[in-house]
């Protein structure tokens, strides 16, 4: 068993997913703990394995979180607590030396005289009497203290200071685990009985040879067979053969080479960074740390913030990986992109990348995204090359350009069997007489009238003004370079990736060639982007969470993405997208865009313009605000007088009252002023939304924390 039956999707098998050019990196010792040497006796990875992970609020890095109230606890300063509970100490014991001493008279002992008889207060037993007597002081003694102790505050001074806080200070020690609870053991494979396999498990476990990919790999490929996917006798076959290697990526990758973000698989989170302490965020997320997972990247990720406000080292990045991680245990697909050098990982990290424009790139890009159909291969094309030109300009229609590339690919294929190459595609849309005359004689030799008549109107439109065949063949023309003249091959020269590939747990990246080919990267990460929505939606095992994570959506965002953005979360996929500035997205796409993303964030160096948009996007909230009025006080009396001339004298103030009125307002969550000037450098502010509908309000975090 080599799978976990997301590679098997569509009749394919694992060994079709693509590989990396080199062998395998296969490291000889885990490192579970991020920041920790690994441990030779596996002692590091079972602590990892049973560190506790509670249920907590979207966003909360849940490995070893301790909750927190949803409300801050009203916390009375130090010095106030201290200084109220001596005061009281005082008055306690003023009061009880006056009563001792007689000072207040006798009427302290009415209620023993009301509730004893006189036999008992006048007996000639002195023992009796004493206790008598010394009982009753120490029951008023006590009424005393719980009075002050209680005006006084003694139980908070007790707990701020004394041994609960002591214990609070020292970390707790977490109940170990039973049998059937610790997960070192697979309790849920021996549950269903396949006692044999978890042996072998925990003792892979135990010696040190399990690695957290391993244990997320082979936890997933125990859900396909739970799914019925695979039998139980498979599965345990291959862990009793190899043990904590089974079910192995195609790659056979175990591991990432030279982790840079901490990542817990086994709620799938990586880190980013840790929530501000600051009194804009809730109470309950404040100081914890920030995790993001597949549950959160399912409503996509936007990122904007300008250049240098650590967008890709401290977001892309630390995504990319995570997603890669998930991948080599069989549950995520992604795909990268960005431009050449953008800093996305070693190549190592993944099994396909594309280098568009390089001559030493092992795979190419397939211009149509694997499909057969011209329908489909022309509205993604289209997309691609007509999506940042907006109304009134003429190539604006996407739908129009979707016929116009569909009364020519159609034609093509039926006589080819494939779809045009790049200058094959820019001639055709000239309407270059040879090309087309050509085309004409071989569909009226094949007998195909009705793909005869779809070339009659092309011809017939290109003669006429306003045709979008001549824009886009100047579109086509950014791609027709001798750059990329080894690449969008259509003829089965080449190792073209397909996103139909996005069935299996594939990592790939592809790298942009922006510098001297701006317009041809931004046509190409349309189209990317375009294959993705449309491959994600029609996948047959949406079991597996596919991502798409792009470095600069610079011109990328069309109305047709930010549809197909919408539709990720139903497909189990979901889109990181970064941005300079929301300049680079047309004014019409902006509140469209920041709806249909589930997970906004705003960098520091934001402008203001840019944070009005999130300001609106966030909304307000109901708050508590309070206005204090100081009032001068109006001396009447001689004696007031006086005593306010000396007060003012030693205060060199008029006496005052204060005033303070408390409403509730409703104000916005973060304002643009405070997300263009109050944003920390290295900080963010950011709000997520889960698939479950899950919400966190705009939180300031720290991503380097």
């Amino acid at each position: 068993m080599d799978s976990d039956g997301t590679q098997d999707a569509r009749g394919t098998h694992a060994d079709r997913v693509p590989r990396p050019a080199g062998p395998p990196h296969v490291p000889p010792r885990p490192t579970q703990a991020p920041g920790a040497p690994p441990l030779p006796d596996g002692s590091q990875f079972l602590a990892w394995l049973r560190t506790h992970r509670p249920e907590a609020a979207p966003g909360v890095w849940r490995f070893g979180h301790r909750p927190r109230p949803d409300e801050e606890p009203e916390v009375i300063p130090t010095r106030q607590l201290l200084s109220g509970a001596l005061i009281a100490f005082l008055v306690g014991w003023l009061i009880w030396s006056l009563l001792w001493n007689g000072y207040l008279g006798g009427w302290w002992v009415l209620p023993l005289e009301l509730f004893t008889p006189d036999s008992w207060r006048h007996s000639g037993d002195r023992v009796a009497n004493a206790f008598l007597w010394y009982g009753y002081y120490t029951v008023i003694a006590l009424a005393i203290m719980v009075a002050v102790g209680r005006l006084g505050r003694w139980g908070d001074v007790w707990r701020r200071f004394g041994p609960p806080a002591w214990s609070r200070v020292a970390p707790a020690a977490e109940r170990p685990p039973t049998p059937e609870e610790d997960p070192a053991q697979w309790p849920e494979l021996r549950a269903a009985g396949a006692t044999d396999a978890a042996d072998r498990l925990a003792a892979e476990a135990r010696a040190g040879l399990m690695r957290d990919v391993d244990q997320a790999r082979i936890a997933r490929a125990w859900q396909g067979v739970r799914s019925g996917r695979h039998s139980l006798a498979t599965f345990t076959g291959a862990v009793l053969k190899d043990g904590a290697a089974a079910c192995l990526h195609p790659s056979g990758d175990r591991d990432l080479p030279g982790r840079l973000a901490q990542h817990d698989l086994v709620t799938g989170q990586v880190r980013l960074g840790a929530t501000a302490d600051d009194r804009r965020n809730p109470y309950a997320y404040r100081g914890t740390g920030l995790g993001l997972g597949p549950d959160l990247l399912g409503t996509s990720l936007l990122a904007v913030g300008p250049a240098g406000s650590g967008k890709t080292g401290a977001v892309v990045w630390p995504l990319a990986e995570s997603l890669c991680l998930h991948a080599l245990a069989g549950r995520a697909a992604v795909v990268v992109v960005g431009a050449a050098g953008a800093g996305l990982g070693p190549v190592d990290a993944y099994d396909v990348v594309v280098r568009v424009g390089n001559a030493e790139s092992v795979y190419d890009l397939d211009l149509y995204g694997g499909t057969t159909d011209p329908d489909e291969a022309a509205a993604v094309l289209a997309e691609a090359l007509v999506g940042d030109l907006t109304d009134p300009h003429p190539g604006g229609d996407s739908r129009r350009s979707t016929t116009v590339l569909a009364q020519l690919l159609g034609p093509y294929r039926a006589v080819h069997g494939r779809f045009p190459s790049v200058p094959e595609l820019r001639q055709l849309l000239d309407g270059a007489p040879g090309p087309l005359g050509a085309l004409r004689k071989a569909l009226t030799e094949a007998g195909q009238d009705s793909l005869l008549r779809e070339l009659d109107a092309r011809e017939r439109q290109s003669g006429h003004p306003g045709d979008l065949g001549g824009v886009l063949a100047d579109r086509v023309a950014l791609l027709d370079r001798p750059a990329f003249a080894a690449f969008f091959d259509t003829s089965g020269q080449s190792r073209p990736f397909s996103l139909r590939a996005l069935d299996h747990p594939v990592r790939v990246r592809i790298d942009l060639p922006e510098r001297g080919h701006a317009d041809a990267s931004r046509i190409l990460a349309r189209l990317v982007l375009a294959q993705f929505t449309a491959s994600v939606a029609v996948r047959e095992d949406r079991s597996l969470f596919a991502c798409l994570v792009l470095d600069d959506a610079t011109g990328v965002v069309t109305p047709e993405a930010v549809r197909g953005i919408q539709r990720l979360r139903s497909a189990n996929a979901g889109a990181v997208l970064t941005l300079r500035t929301l300049d680079d997205v047309p004014r019409p796409l902006r509140t469209p865009l920041l709806g249909a993303i589930g997970c906004r964030m705003a960098l520091s160096g934001l402008t203001p313009w840019d944070g009005q948009d999130f300001a609106e996007v966030w909304g307000k909230e109901w708050t508590e605000a309070r206005d204090v009025t100081d009032r001068q006080i109006i001396a009447e009396t001689p004696l007031g007088k006086t005593v306010h001339a000396l007060r003012r004298v030693i205060t060199g103030r008029a006496p005052t009252a204060r005033a303070v009125t408390v409403r509730q307002v409703e104000r916005e969550r973060w304002s643009a002023s405070e997300l263009a000037h109050a944003v920390p450098p290295g900080h963010a502010v950011l709000s997520l939304t889960s698939v479950r509908g899950e919400h966190a309000p705009p939180l300031l975090v720290d991503l380097r924390g």
